[in-house]
């Protein structure tokens, strides 16, 4: 790389420690040789614990999406657009098209291992010309996608809770201003992880996982066992328009939004790259794995649901608010039977915003290390004694609370808050896949990769990229045609303002203070 660092220059000549040797602070926090040369050559101080393994970290990344959980809890998108075929065979394209995105982002975790992620790789890649704003502006639109996802993951487990209630008591009335108090619940549960219990918080996620693949079995069992199964014919092969579009393949493509957002997040592992122990090589694995082992589970679970369903409409408008404990109610004919598979959920759905929390806060945290919000050296602060940025994950609770207010307003306004993430976690992916693309395209030289695409990097760049401006564009459609001002999708709004308010710091401050990762990278 023929980069100035801006730091006096330091030799970085390849070096292999011997086991036990200790290279600076990276070594004494728990990182190997090769994680000090890494954290070295981006110009970063090891100031967190790399208290994440192999299995740990795998552990957490498959928790934080829980993509067979999300499934079920955003079903009702898919079977209002598209029907149990739009479902199943939109959860598989989507399935398919992400192997792409995460195997680009994997061979980038692996060239870079830090916690910024893909605003940290675009400053790397880019051109010269742009990388310092398009470096900003993802670092920007990481954040936006990693708020909105705790947001989204607290609101869904506050549903199951509202749903628990009802099904359990039949004259409780679901009311927003409940769900909202619920969201704050679970966030007070998140925050006391992140913080007290933080140096557990792998134990925590590896525990979880267990209960992720082992839950998997305790609900599609009973699904099966249990449960009036449809035709495989109408389950397959029955595209439904429930929401009256007037064109069904438009209907189905609209549904993919739900699709997209189980598999949004995947690169969690990379934000919590300073954590984990030799981060260039056990990241991009774990990503890839939790694609695969997620993405499979999923679609199981996908298939087994449609196959449960019977009748869409009347699923799609119980009286307890969310569709699959409808679903459990009928196939296993008590309440205590659908209970107890929707307690199942509901404690992996809180840990999930556990996970979320953790790794939107590090990547706040990195992007404030480099001057790119405001009060930066707040957010930038590590704690001592927890050794974690707690007040980036103070921030997070913060913007969530207010972010819930929405919900007292409408809730179907609130829940375009998937979109909202959605669209900004797939803008981030798109540029960073982009500007490595290009590269490859001019045969520019790439960084070393413990993960190397090798010869079919730019055919995987290339169709990650169509695939992800493909579902880019529908992002931003509304939940169903001639909408009122309460089922609009507001994210066209909330993902303006954001990209507004950040070109006007960045004119008036961040371009002043804002450099870009890369300007702190030591010449290689």
């Amino acid at each position: 790389m023929d980069v100035k660092s801006t730091q006096p220059h330091v030799n970085v000549e390849p070096h292999y420690y011997e086991e036990g040797e200790q290279h600076g602070s990276v070594a004494e926090k728990g990182g190997t040789s090769e994680d000090s040369r890494d954290m070295l050559r981006m110009g970063k101080t090891q100031e967190t614990r790399r208290n994440f393994r192999s299995i740990t970290i795998l552990g957490f990344c498959m928790v934080i999406l829980s993509t067979w959980e999300a499934v079920l809890s955003t079903s009702v998108f898919a079977l209002s657009n598209g029907g149990t075929a739009g479902l199943i065979w939109g959860y598989f394209i989507v399935m398919i098209g992400f192997g792409f995105v995460v195997a680009s982002l994997a061979e980038m975790a692996s060239m870079a291992p830090t916690a910024g992620g893909q605003y940290h790789w675009v400053s790397e890649f880019a051109p010269p010309s742009c990388q310092k704003f398009l470096s900003y502006m993802v670092g920007w639109l990481g954040v936006l996608g990693w708020q909105t996802a705790a947001a989204t993951v607290s609101y869904l487990a506050g549903k199951q809770i509202q749903g628990l209630i009802k099904l359990n008591n039949p004259d409780y009335t679901l009311k927003a201003w409940h769900g909202t108090m619920l969201i704050w619940f679970v966030l007070v549960i998140c925050l006391v992880f992140n913080t007290f219990f933080s140096r557990k918080l792998p134990l925590v996620e590896g525990v979880i996982v267990v209960l992720h693949v082992a839950g998997f079995f305790a609900v599609i069992v009973p699904l099966w066992v249990m449960s009036d199964r449809s035709q495989s014919k109408q389950v397959f092969t029955l595209f439904e328009d429930n929401m009256m579009w007037g064109n069904v393949p438009l209907a189905v493509i609209i549904g993919l939004t739900g699709a997209s957002s189980t598999f949004v997040g995947v690169e969690a592992g990379a934000h919590m790259a300073e954590e984990v122990r030799n981060a260039a090589h056990v990241i991009p694995r774990a990503m890839m794995w939790t694609w695969l082992g997620n993405g499979l589970l999923g679609w199981i679970m996908a298939i087994t649901f449609c196959y449960c369903v019977g009748d869409t409409m009347s699923v799609l408008t119980t009286d307890l608010g969310t569709p699959f404990i409808q679903v459990f109610l009928n196939t296993t004919g008590s309440k205590g039977g659908a209970t107890a598979l929707t307690v199942l959920m509901l404690v992996i759905a809180i840990f999930a915003c556990v996970a979320v929390m953790a790794t939107n806060s590090r990547q706040l945290f990195a992007f404030a290390r480099d001057g790119g919000v405001p009060f930066s050296k707040v957010f930038s602060t590590v704690s001592p004694t927890l050794e974690v940025p707690v007040n980036s994950i103070y921030m997070t609770l913060l913007f969530v609370l207010l972010l819930s207010l929405i919900n007292l307003g409408s809730t179907v306004a609130f829940m375009q808050v998937i979109s909202l993430g959605v669209a900004a976690m797939l803008t981030s992916y798109l540029i960073s896949i982009g500007c490595v693309m290009l590269k490859r395209i001019r045969g520019e030289p790439l960084l070393p990769s413990k993960f190397d695409l090798g010869r079919f990097g730019l055919a995987i760049n290339l169709i990650a990229v169509l695939f992800l401006s493909f579902c880019w564009i529908f992002t931003f459609f509304p939940v169903a045609p001639n909408p009122t001002v309460e089922d609009m999708n507001w994210a066209s709004l909330g993902y303006g303002t954001v990209i507004i308010f950040a070109l006007i710091y960045y004119v008036i401050r961040a371009r002043h203070v804002y450099r870009g990762p890369v300007e702190y990278v030591h010449k290689v």
